[in-house]
């Protein structure tokens, strides 16, 4: 396991925009799948976006195609979760996740696949 610190969560309008950045405490970043999931009140965690070992291959959730970018950078450990055209529906707590073991070559989409967690970040969108 991995420790892993997000930031970047905040309050927005509809419409606006925020990054997400997720700090990893470990030297083989660039050997992990990472993820963002998102939980909003009273509902099931869910899958956001995820992302390779080298940032080739993302996949996102049908609700924010074309709206948020995943992204890494290995030389800081660090995973992205750019959020543009917020919509009042994309509040949630957002969590970063970590695949530390197994092929990394393709991204995962199942919580179960990942085994390392942050606390993570709320994101507010008013309308």
């Amino acid at each position: 396991q991995v420790q892993l610190v997000e930031s970047g969560g905040g309050l927005v309008q509809a419409g606006g925009s925020l990054r997400l950045s997720c700090a990893a405490s470990t030297r083989t970043f660039s050997d992990y799948n990472m993820g963002w999931f998102r939980q909003a009140p009273g509902k099931e965690r869910e899958l956001v976006a995820a992302i390779n070992w080298s940032g080739s291959r993302t996949v996102y959730a049908d609700s924010v195609k074309g709206r948020f970018t995943i992204s890494r950078e290995n030389a800081k450990n660090t995973v992205y979760l750019q959020m543009n055209s917020l919509k009042p529906e994309d509040t949630a707590v957002y969590y970063c996740a970590a695949r530390t073991s197994g092929t990394p070559y393709v991204p995962y989409l199942r919580m179960s696949d990942y085994d390392s967690w942050g606390q993570g970040t709320q994101v507010t969108v008013s309308s």
